[in-house]
Order: structure tokens, then C-alpha cells, then sequence
């Protein structure tokens, strides 16, 4: 059929408002057209493919059937605007704002310190949000549900989960809010005084759904009265027709076989914005009824092809409800593989049909409705069939049987027979929000009263390019009985059957093989625990028990309420001093409302352009054309930026080295920036992008790895060495001498913000204002100003808020913003660059790989007395920060332990990979984590448990470390007894033990880990601070500083700071933004020393002025604040100040391996429990109890956020987060959907945190401590927790003794680890003797 139908107007409503759109644009996407089009930018981008949550939107449309209206959150980044005819969408704005009255979601959240960066806040609220308009008094298992779509890089979720958790019905225990101890325990001492809490939620203001916006009556009368009519949207490229009913829709279908259809846009989507696929036609049969219909049969259900995943699973439990147990089976185990595909967000849009026809290889759906006989009914112009949902239905990668004009009308979902049992399996890389490794379903029939199998249906998902049926296992099970002989057999088989290459797409090869018969095997043990249940136990059926060992149970996922402990301020603190007290982050409740601008939120103006990077695809090559006139012709495209255009500068220096800005010779990394496309918008930049033509020369022999850096001797100088006594000498004197290695991965920042700079230049005198997301805006200001060849005093760099940042935001941010001023100097307009998630992951580099190798040498006692431990760090293409983060390596490598000799080398590894760069521990975690493997290895060759190694060689007494700097570890200690202590460990343990001997499969771990770390910069010069304090005549006063806040409260720190100095409440007391023309010279906020150093400035300029009304005070004593000022106004006196602060003068001497590079030390200690799925490699941190010695605390509520987040973060890089780069080195994990951050079901369930009382630091501002970093480390005390329980495992195997685990501990890494019978059947690969998925890093 013809598509030159006349344009329909697109009718819809915003927050109560009525948007109509004359010509929408197929492309757009809600996100997009609310940012720029309408300006709601509470609704952030966050990666563009659904994966992270921080565009969440409420959809409320009115359903003329039932006349109900259904509310759903759902990603507004997947979201077509063309979708949304009809319906009412709320954002974050129109639920509440500062201006208003603010949502009493937004405002929990906010007060329970829930907000940091504030960047994924809007997202959470609105998840939070619509999960009240449904259900008002939600249990935890609703909320946990709505929040795993979610992802936080900031927070450590347990704060988010308290505030939502005030909405439940379970709140009437005063545990559930963050209160001190529960009054059940019956252990509270009501002498004691009340322990401070972080939040009191007699504060919040009811729920009142009376007051929420309501539905439009303009779409109910439009919904009821409207005949169905044929919409169509042509775009730019592309045309969307929604066909008013089945007929029409065969009809369009069978003129347009080619063209996709579009429900949910979760499949299409994504592959449109990151695959660049070009549909001319989309249909979208969301107007067809037919798709909808749920239709009960005698033998089962007909559940439309339409309905989202969401009602499915709904429709299903009812049905559960609803019929006989045996009948259930299969909706069972869809139901159960229903919780866990995708996020909610995610669900309620995607259709089943649609996810049948993507025909996923690792579908978690496909196995199941294949292995329970389900059937699709399609219709074409031929007229309806029905086709079988079996081995033939899927063909190919992503292709089904059917043909390219059919359409799949509904699915065909059978009720089970008396004796038949139908289960489904999953393994995924997290346990929510995450695609399938390997999933199953799996069907046995028994005729009653026997085992004999009359019928028997394996599917798997993840075992090829299709789903898979395991036929010839299946052929081996029917008509014998389900007996261990039987089913050994069938092991084999399946192995056999289902043999995947070792270079198979998606790697983990012997994980996947292991997975299929692991999975076999626990559906045996649920059969047989179903015949006896049914008591089947004639005497020819059932004989032997199923003894309680062998059962397995699902991981244990309630949240416990958890302690968060802090010291009251001293009673003859004043009341209107708030320093020590948990004041709210300044910004939380803008954070909440979406009123916090970032970076990308400031409005457009006229004229402005849009950059978008062009990068190398090759790693290790001579480039030998750039070809830019395609990108030239393209609609929208201004410009083309390349080096040849730099006025200035054309490198950034670094260590010694220098980076290319824009290189035009030689590529040395995938990723690396050649040029830059200039459009006047986002879309017409990436095209433009997409057709830069670049021809390129291979050359010889790329590096890689480490292994490869180390034979090619490919390293950036210096390497850094540090001893202490004679290792040599020590290791003949010892009983013991033991060798190891272990691996550590790196960590994508994530920061949820990706890199943002504005470049807006002023009309006169080559003047520019930098508007940017950067830790270090002189940093950003010197580089830009450099690269234009103009002065520093011209360019102005403002950071309002950063969304995240971690060490990412510093060298590489610094190099697109003067890639994005030299674009606004050559056009003389404003440029925005705004990276998407893949192109910032793929340019901005990680946290450093590293490969820790070590001698030990120690005595039968237990005592080290020599350790040789060499550090290769894989730095990638450019030197970065990286010999830096090698030396910071070497000086932590002490840790807790006094090592008598001992001696650390570091080396930075040249490779061709991207640049890696600085990330939150610099170098610490990896580190450290080789030292406390290596203790963790003599207490396995010993038979002695670790925490006894790790006690009898920690520093005891006034101690020096092995770079002559004296300190006193008595904190250190005292954390590491309170830890002990408040974690009950001693008892835990033998609890431990004895789950270890009542379970076969599963088993726990339990590990306590102490952390030592130097806090401040080694180069002196970076610890200096100033501020700038303006007092006005009004009393009210305004502050700046060098410190960016970024999520770490640095500027609630300073209005506490001023208010206590000044005297005055903090609500007059006002901190805008950092810029470069207000405090020059910046260092950047890194090292955990940004309110060390800012704190001192900002009370420096404070006393200054104070000490200057001191006279005006003295006149007259009893008059207000803004009398004094007023009076100072009137004698003279100047209201502003400058304060500044030197910073301790700290160095390391290399040659002398002498040095006092740090100004003091933050101690802690962390125990951590997990329970661990032997046969999968699942896992759950059953608890977690973390003791921190920061002082006296400026902020408990920010410093413990601060603590739960590194923490989290920590758990991430050891246990979760993989990088995995192609055999040519190009990044595959460039989004949420490939790489795995915690997410609310990573939390422990049990999480507590105590500040150490009683302590002092005589070195920082009000005695307090450094503490964004240290706690990241922690995070190990899980991985050493897995190994506990795997070594529990492997002994079920007989196997004891050191082994090796390297981070992060994976559940593929686990699970092979573990050694169980079944990962002992799959025949190791040689290496060498193929090309392998993805390179070890």
C-alpha cells in the first residue's frame, strides 16, 4: 500500500498539559522531545538503551474495556514519541516541586539520604512514584521490584531502600527506619542514651492520593468515543503507521513484509540507536484488539501477542490463584522467569510476542514456552495456522520459521497434567536487569503412580545461536525411570549434545557447558522432591530419600533493616552549629524535584551546535585517508573539526609524555579521537560522525596484555621500587616460602552522567565560558586556553553539579572541552558535546587492570617475615595518570601488616588498549587486594584461618611503614576489635561451619578485611585551597571555593563550615557554583582531601571576616547579624574575603625509598557473609558490618553515604564488573546492557555501618577524616568471602589447600572454582589452540 498517506496530528498529555504535534518524527523519542523540545530535563539520559533507569517516566493510559486507567513506569529513551497517541505521561516535574509542594516520594528520598550526585534521583522517584499509584502500601519485595531497573553509582542503594521503605506496612518496627537497635532484639539498655538517627520519619509529610494529578478527561471522552482510525508519522527517514485493525494491519504487513513491527521498541529500538539499522517503515499495531485477547480454553490460555510482559505475568499469577497446583506447572515457571527478565521499566512496554519473534539466543522466555508445548497462532493474507513452539521454529540468529508477512496474533500457554512438572532456570552476569547467560526449560511426565518417564522436553537459551532442544538427552530419559543411573547417563549425553565451540560469541564456554548440566541436575533434585512430596512412594517408585544435604533452596533475598551508628554532638555544642550533625545534602530535594541543572540541562541558544567524536576502529595502525565529504553533504552538518584547526597547543603534556588532541598520523587504540563532526543537532552530528570515511595501514604485533608489555618491555618510565629490610636474606631464614599470582580486572567509572561541556564563547576579545562536568576546572580552563593559543585570564570554567565522576572527570574531560573550543572557535557559536554511554566508555578509560605476582615467605607460627611482590598495571595507549597510580601502588602495598621485609615494584604497561586513568582508590584497591590474597594463601597453606594470619602481622604500637613514615595504628586495631565485635564474628563462624556441613550445594563464607589508607595528594603542591566568602548587605552571604560537588557533599561540608565560623544558620549562607573567575588556581577535588583542603579555605575566609566585625560586635552585643553587617556596610568595612590554605608539605623520596606522602591515615574494617549457589555460582552478601575511623564527622549522613557507596562500588570491581575487549581490542561492554554495576538486588541484606566514637585527627578541618576513597577496598571482604565458601566447596571434592581466584569474583568464576562434578565433566580447551571470544585482561 502507498506510504504517502496524509500526516495524523499527534495528540497526547504531559503532566496534565496537552501536547499536540503536527509533524512527529518517528526517530524522537520521548527523552529527546522532552528535553529540547518542552525543557523538562528532571528526565536525565543516562545510556539511551533502557538499562539504567534515569529516564523513567509514569504512562497512564485509559483502557476502554474495563474503563480503568493503567499506570506503568517505562524508559523515556525507548520510549517513541509516536507511541504515545492518546496517552498521559507524568514526569518527575509534575509530581511535585521546591516551587509548589514537593511529592512526598521526592521528599523521603531526599531526607533519607538517598541523593548524592542526585543524577539517577528523578529516576528512582518516579519508579518509586508509580509503584504508589498502584499499589498504595507496597510490601519490600514491590519496592525492591520497582527499584531494579534503577542503577545508583553513587549512594550504595540502602538509603533509597529506607526512604521508599516508610511507605510500606511493615514500618511499624522501629528498625525499619534507621533507628538504632530494634526493640525485638531484647538487647537495648535503656540506660544507655538514645542512639542519634539519620532520619526521623515523624517529619514526612502522609501520602495523600487525593492530591495526585488526574487522569485528562479529554483522553478518556477521545479513548471512548474516537472510532480507531490509521495513524501515520513520516520523519526525516522514516515513516510510522499504526493500523486501526487486524485486517488492515495483515494488509500493511503483506505489501511491507520488510518492515518491523514495534510494540514495546525494547528489540528495535536499541538496534536503530546502536546498530545504526534503518527502517523506512515501522508499524505499530498497538490499536489492534486482537493482539490483546486472553482467551481461557479447556487446555490452556490464548494470551495475545500484544500484551506487555507485564500483564502476562500478572495474568499468570492469577491463574495460579485461579486453578489446581497441577495445573500450574508451566505458569509457574514463566512466572519465575518473569521477575527477573529485564527491570519493570523494561516489561511493561516489551510484548511476549515480540520477545518470542526476536528469537534471542539466550532467551529467558523461548526454552520454557518451547519445553511446555506452547504453540504461536499467526495470520497472514493465506489466512491463520497455528505453529508449534519447538526446535523448528527457531531457524537462525534472531530468525524464526515464520515468513517475513506473517504475523504472531497470540501464544498458546497449556495447563500441565497431574504428574508432570515443568521448571525454568536462569544464570545471569547479575541476578535482575540482566541478559541470561544460560537459560532453561525443562518438562518430565509420569504417568501416576510410577517414575517411569512417558515425556520429557529440554530447551536451553545461551547454548548456540538459537534456542536449543536437547533431543538426544530427552530420547535417553523416555520410558526408563528418573533414577541416578538413568540421569548419569543423560549428563553425558547433554554434554555431548550440546557442545559449543570454545571461541563461541559471548565466551565463558566452560561456565555455559557447565551451567547446562548443573541446571539438568537441580531439575532431577526438584523432581525428586516433588514425587515423594506427592507421596509417591510405593514400593516400586521411590525407595532411597532425598537426604536434607542434597536439597537446594533458593539464596535468601529479604532486606534486613540495617544500624547506621554515629556519635551525638557534645551536649554543649550550640544548637545552631551544624557541624557533626546529619544535615540533608544541600541539593537533595532539587535532586529529588529534577530542578538540580547539570550540565547538558542548560537551555539551548540560538545558534548552538552539537559535536560528536569520530574515533579510530583500529588499535595498531597508520592512517592513510581521512575522508570527510560525505559527512559534509549530510542534513544539519556545519563543520568537520580535525587537527589541522587547533590554533594552539595540538597535545596535552602529561607525566613526561604527551597525548595527541586530534591525530591525523597514527592510531595506538580502538577509540582513540581523529576528528569531530559539528551539526546543528545531536542526531545530524552522529550521522555525520558515521560518515567520516577513514582509511587505515595495520601495523605489526599490537599489545595487549600485560604478558605481551612485559616480553616487548612496553612500559611508561619511571618504574617505581620500595624496600624495607633484606628480602633476600629473609627468605632463607623462614619455614615457608610460597609463590602466587592473582589478576584483577578493571572498572568502567559509570558515572551516571556521561562527559558534558558546554563551550558558549563571548562576542568579544576570544573571551569563552566553559560549562562542563570536570573534577578540575583550572585543569579544563589551562588546557583549553593552551589549545586556542589565548590566555588563561579569557577562559571561564563553571561547574555547577557533576553526576558522578570518580577519577573519570579530570584528563580525558579536559581534552573534549578543547576539542569542543576549538568548534565554537571556528564557527563562533556555542557547542554542546554530550557523550552517549557507548562512546564515553569506549573513549574515557577505566580503572587500571592489574597483575599482582608474589614470593611469601613465613613461619609455621603464622608470622611473614619476607614478601617480593612485583604489580603490572595495564595502562593502555597514553601515560595518563598512570605511573602515578603505579607509585600510590607500591606505597599502600603495607596495608594493615608489618611486613619486617618486603619489597614492591610497579610498573605502568604501554599497551594498545584505551588509556586507562584515575578512579576512586588510585591504584589502592588493586593494591592491596594482592597483599590480602597473598595473607589469604598462608592461611590455606597453613590450615589456619585468615583473620589469625591477619591479626598476628598487623602493626601493633607506635609502628613505621616500608617508607620510614611513623604512625600509630591504635584506631586501626580498634576498628578491627569493634568490627569483631559488632559483626558477632567468632559466633558467625561456627554458624558458618555447621551451613557448610548441612548443605552440598550451597554453601557461605564469611570474611573480615582491615584497611590502612594515606589520605591527600603525594605532590605537595595539589593539597592548597582558597575560597572567595562574599557577606552582603541583606546578612546573607555567598561562597565559593575550589571544591566541585559532584555527589560527595563537599558544599553542604562548606555551608556547615561557614555557618559554624560565622555564626549564622546555614540558610543564609549560599554556594552557587565553582567557577575559574571566582578562585583561581584550583586543584582538583580528588584524593579524598577535597574538604581537607576547601574546609580550611572557606574557614580561613570565614574567622577573616568575623574577626573583622569584631568591633562593630563589640558596639553593640546584642544586636542581630544583619545589624553588624549592615553597620560594617556604613564604616567601611570590605564584606569579602579571601581564605587560603597551604596543605601539609608532603613528598616521597624514590632514590631513598624515604617519604612522608600522606597527611594521615583513615582506618576501617569490614566483615562480610555470602551465601553461595555452588552449582551456578550465584551468590548473595547475607551481611555486611563496617567499622570506620573518621574522627569527629562533619556530616555523619553524607560521610556514611560516602562509606555504603564506595562500599558498593568496592563489591562492583571484585565481584560484578567485567570489561571485556575483542580480540582486536575493541571494548564489547560499551552500555549497561553488556557491563554490570550493583544494583539494588547487589545490596547486603543485612548492611550496617558504625563511624568509631571517640577519635580525633589533629590534621584535618573540626578533627575529621578523609573518606570518599577507603571504604572502596572493603568491598573485597565479599570476593574473600566467596573464596571462603568455594573453598568449603572445593573440599566436598577433596580438594584443599591455596587456589586461585582472580577479581572479580564472577559467578563463572565461582562456579568453576567450586570444582563440582559437574564443571569437572567439561574437557578443557588447549590454549593456543583457538582464538578465544575475548582477551584476559
Amino acid at each position: 500500500m502507498s506510504l504517502q498517506k496524509e500526516e495524523n496530528t499527534l495528540c497526547f498529555f504531559i503532566n496534565g498539559k496537552k501536547v499536540t504535534e503536527n509533524h512527529a518524527d518517528p526517530e524522537t523519542m520521548l527523552l529527546s522531545f522532552l528535553r529540547e523540545k518542552l525543557r523538562l530535563t528532571g528526565t536525565k539520559y543516562g545510556c539511551g538503551g533502557g538499562g539504567c533507569g534515569a529516564c523513567t517516566v509514569m504512562v497512564s493510559r485509559f483502557q476502554p474495556a474495563t474503563k480503568t486507567i493503567t499506570h506503568y513506569s517505562a524508559n523515556a529513551c525507548l520510549l517513541p514519541l509516536c507511541q504515545l497517541h492518546g496517552a498521559a505521561v507524568t514526569t518527575v516535574e509534575g509530581i511535585g516541586s521546591s516551587k509548589t509542594r514537593i511529592h512526598p516520594v521526592q521528599e523521603r528520598i531526599a531526607k533519607a539520604h538517598g541523593s548524592q550526585c542526585g543524577f539517577c534521583t528523578p529516576g528512582m522517584v518516579m519508579s518509586m512514584y508509580t509503584l504508589l499509584r498502584n499499589k498504595l502500601q507496597p510490601s519490600m519485595d514491590d519496592i525492591t521490584q520497582a527499584l531494579a531497573g534503577n542503577l545508583c553509582r553513587c549512594t550504595g542503594y540502602r538509603p533509597i531502600v529506607d526512604g521508599c521503605r516508610t511507605f510500606c506496612q511493615e514500618t511499624n518496627c522501629c528498625q525499619a527506619n534507621g533507628v538504632g537497635n530494634c526493640c525485638l532484639s531484647g538487647e537495648v539498655n535503656t540506660e544507655e542514651p538514645e542512639q542519634p538517627q539519620l532520619f526521623d520519619k515523624n517529619d514526612f509529610l502522609p501520602l495523600d492520593p487525593t492530591q495526585e494529578l488526574i487522569f485528562p478527561p479529554e483522553l478518556i471522552l477521545m479513548a471512548e468515543t474516537a472510532s480507531p482510525q490509521t495513524l501515520t508519522f513520516q520523519g526525516e527517514r522514516m515513516t510510522w503507521m499504526s493500523p486501526a485493525s487486524l485486517e488492515e494491519l495483515v494488509q500493511m504487513k503483506t505489501s511491507n513484509p520488510k518492515a518491523p513491527l514495534v510494540m514495546g521498541n525494547t528489540n528495535i529500538g536499541p538496534d536503530i540507536k546502536f546498530k545504526g539499522v534503518l527502517h523506512p517503515l515501522i508499524i505499530s499495531p498497538t490499536q489492534v484488539k486482537e493482539l490483546f485477547e486472553v482467551t481461557q480454553t479447556p487446555q490452556g490460555v490464548w494470551v495475545g501477542a500484544g500484551c506487555s510482559l507485564s500483564e502476562v505475568q500478572s495474568l499468570l499469577e492469577k491463574l495460579v490463584i485461579q486453578f489446581s497446583e497441577e495445573k500450574t506447572e508451566l505458569f509457574k515457571a514463566l512466572i519465575h522467569q518473569l521477575r527477573n527478565l529485564g527491570s519493570q521499566q523494561i516489561r511493561n512496554v516489551a510484548s511476549l510476542g515480540g520477545n518470542i519473534m526476536s528469537a534471542y539466543p539466550n532467551s529467558d522466555l523461548n526454552p520454557v514456552l518451547a519445553a511446555g508445548s506452547c504453540k504461536v497462532s499467526v495470520i497472514s493474507n493465506a489466512g491463520r495456522r497455528e505453529v508449534p513452539l519447538n526446535q523448528d521454529f527457531f531457524v537462525s540468529f534472531g530468525k524464526t520459521i515464520l515468513k517475513p508477512e506473517e504475523i504472531a496474533v497470540a501464544v498458546f500457554i497449556p495447563f500441565s497434567r497431574k504428574g508432570e512438572f515443568v521448571r525454568a532456570f536462569r544464570q545471569a552476569p547479575r541476578k535482575e536487569s540482566s541478559f541470561a547467560t544460560v537459560t532453561t526449560g525443562m518438562r518430565v511426565f509420569f504417568s501416576e503412580g510410577s517414575r517411569v518417564v512417558q515425556d520429557v522436553s529440554i530447551y536451553y537459551g545461551g547454548m548456540g545461536p538459537t534456542t536449543v532442544s536437547a533431543a538426544k538427552t530427552c530420547a535417553a530419559l523416555i520410558n526408563r525411570p528418573w533414577d541416578d543411573e538413568n540421569l548419569s547417563r543423560a549428563y553425558d549425553i547433554l554434554l555431548d549434545e550440546l557442545a559449543l565451540p570454545p571461541s563461541a560469541p559471548g565466551g565463558k564456554v566452560d561456565f555455559r557447558r557447565s551451567l547446562t548440566l548443573s541446571f539438568l541436575f537441580k531439575f532431577n533434585l526438584e523432581v525428586l522432591q516433588k514425587l515423594r512430596e506427592m507421596s509417591l512412594c510405593l514400593q516400586n517408585v521411590i525407595i532411597d530419600e532425598l537426604p536434607n544435604k542434597m536439597q537446594i533452596h533458593p539464596l535468601p533475598k529479604e532486606i534486613q533493616p540495617s544500624l547506621q551508628e554515629f556519635q551525638h554532638v557534645s551536649n554543649n555544642q550550640s544548637n545552631l552549629d551544624p557541624v557533626g550533625r546529619p544535615i540533608m545534602h544541600r541539593s537533595a530535594i532539587s535532586h529529588a524535584t529534577g530542578e538540580a541543572v547539570y550540565c547538558d540541562d542548560i537551555p539551548k541558544t540560538d545558534g548552538e551546535l552539537f559535536l560528536a567524536p569520530v574515533t579510530s576502529s583500529r588499535a595498531h595502525a597508520k592512517i592513510v585517508g581521512l575522508d570527510v565529504s560525505e559527512a559534509l553533504q549530510l542534513p544539519g552538518v556545519v563543520d568537520v573539526i580535525t587537527a589541522e584547526d587547533i590554533p594552539g597547543k595540538k597535545v596535552r603534556p602529561f607525566g613526561g609524555y604527551t597525548e595527541e588532541l586530534l591525530d591525523p598520523l597514527q592510531v595506538s587504540c580502538i577509540g582513540q579521537l581523529l576528528c569531530a563532526v559539528v551539526a546543528d543537532t545531536r542526531a545530524h552530528a552522529k550521522r555525520g560522525a558515521s560518515a567520516v570515511k577513514i582509511s587505515y595501514e595495520d601495523l605489526p604485533e599490537p599489545v595487549f596484555t600485560v604478558e605481551e608489555a612485559i616480553e616487548k618491555l612496553s612500559f611508561f618510565e619511571p618504574r617505581r621500587v620500595l624496600e624495607k629490610g633484606n628480602v633476600t636474606e629473609a627468605f632463607k631464614s623462614v619455614d615457608r616460602v610460597y609463590e602466587g599470582e592473582i589478576r584483577l580486572g578493571g572498572q568502567e567509572h559509570f558515572y551516571m552522567e556521561t562527559q558534558s561541556v558546554l563551550v558558549v564563547p563571548v562576542s568579544e576579545e576570544k573571551e569563552f565560558n566553559i560549562y562542563i562536568s570536570t573534577q578540575a576546572p583550572s585543569f579544563c580552563q589551562e588546557a583549553v586556553a593552551e589549545t586556542l593559543n589565548i590566555p588563561s585570564n579569557r577562559v571561564t570554567c563553571h561547574v555547577r553539579r557533576i553526576g558522578g565522576a570518580f577519577g573519570g572527570k579530570v584528563t580525558k574531560t579536559a581534552i573534549l572541552a578543547s576539542i569542543t573550543a576549538v568548534a565554537a572557535l571556528k564557527t563562533s557559536q556555542a557547542v554542546r558535546c554530550i557523550l552517549d554511554r557507548g562512546d564515553d566508555m569506549l573513549i574515557s578509560g577505566a580503572r587500571h587492570p592489574v597483575l599482582g605476582k608474589y614470593k611469601v615467605g613465613f613461619m609455621n607460627d603464622g608470622r611473614i617475615l619476607a614478601a617480593d611482590v612485583q604489580y603490572y598495571a595495564n595502562a593502555g595507549n597514553t601515560v595518563d595518570e598512570s605511573v602515578l597510580v603505579a607509585e600510590k601502588i607500591v606505597l599502600h602495598m603495607d596495608n594493615a601488616y608489618n611486613i619486617p621485609n618486603l619489597r614492591g615494584r610497579a610498573a605502568a604497561c604501554r599497551t594498545n588498549l584505551p588509556s586507562n586513568t584515575a578512579f576512586r582508590g588510585f591504584g589502592v584497591p588493586q593494591s592491596i587486594m594482592v597483599v590480602e590474597n597473598m595473607l589469604n594463601d598462608v592461611a590455606m597453606v597453613l590450615g589456619r584461618p585468615a583473620d589469625q594470619i591477619r591479626e598476628i602481622n598487623m602493626y601493633k604500637g607506635q609502628s613505621v611503614t616500608h617508607y620510614k613514615f611513623e604512625f600509630c595504628p591504635e584506631n586501626l586495631l580498634r576498628c578491627w576489635d569493634e568490627c569483631k565485635l559488632k559483626s558477632d564474628y567468632s559466633a558467625r563462624c561456627k554458624t558458618v561451619d555447621q551451613f557448610n556441613q548441612q548443605n552440598r550445594w550451597k554453601k557461605r563464607g564469611i570474611s573480615i578485611i582491615p584497611i590502612k589508607y594515606g589520605i591527600a595528594f603525594t605532590d605537595s603542591f595539589l593539597n592548597q585551597a582558597a575560597a572567595l566568602v562574599h557577606i552582603y548587605k541583606d546578612g546573607s552571604v555567598l561562597v565559593t571555593h575550589g571544591g566541585t560537588e559532584m555527589g560527595q557533599g563537599i558544599h553542604t561540608k562548606m555551608q556547615q563550615v561557614a555557618s559554624r565560623e560565622l555564626h549564622i544558620p546555614p540558610s543564609k549562607i549560599y554556594i552557587s557554583d565553582t567557577s575559574t573567575n571566582t578562585v583561581p588556581n584550583t586543584c582538583p577535588s580528588a584524593a579524598s582531601f577535597g574538604t581537607d583542603a576547601n574546609g580550611m579555605a572557606v574557614k580561613n575566609a570565614c574567622q577573616i571576616l568575623y574577626q573583622r566585625l569584631e568591633p562593630i560586635r563589640q558596639k553593640n552585643p546584642k544586636g542581630s547579624w544583619e545589624s553588624w553587617v549592615n553597620a560594617a556596610f556604613f564604616e567601611k568595612m570590605s564584606l569579602s574575603a579571601t581564605g587560603f590554605y597551604r596543605g601539609p608539605d608532603l613528598y616521597i623520596d624514590w632514590d631513598k625509598m624515604e617519604g612522608e606522602p600522606y597527611a594521615y591515615f583513615t582506618f576501617g574494617a569490614c566483615c562480610s557473609e555470602v551465601e553461595l549457589d555452588c552449582l551456578t555460582g550465584d551468590y548473595r552478601t547475607v551481611r555486611t558490618d563496617i567499622v570506620v575511623d573518621i574522627g569527629r564527622s562533619v556530616n555523619p549522613s553524607v560521610d556514611i553515604g560516602q562509606i555504603e557507596g564506595a562500599f558498593m562500588q568496592g563489591l562492583g570491581l571484585y565481584t560484578l564488573e567485567e570489561l571485556k575487549f575483542s580480540p582486536s581490542g575493541l571494548l564489547y561492554t560499551r552500555g549497561p546492557s553488556q557491563y554490570k554495576i550493583p544494583a539494588v538486588c547487589d545490596v547486603p541484606l543485612q548492611f550496617n555501618v558504625y563511624l568509631l566514637p571517640d577519635t580525633y585527627n589533629p590534621h584535618a578541618i573540626y578533627s575529621s577524616k578523609g573518606i570518599g576513597e577507603p571504604v572502596l577496598f572493603l568491598g573485597s571482604s565479599v570476593f574473600f568471602a566467596i573464596k571462603d565458601a568455594v573453598a568449603a566447596a572445593r573440599s566436598e571434592s577433596g580438594l584443599v589447600g591455596p587456589f586461585s581466584l582472580d577479581s572479580p569474583a564472577t559467578p563463572e568464576r565461582a562456579c568453576l572454582a567450586c570444582a563440582s562434578p559437574f564443571t569437572q565433566k567439561i574437557p578443557a580447551s588447549k590454549p593456543g589452540s583457538f582464538k578465544p571470544w575475548a582477551l584476559n585482561i
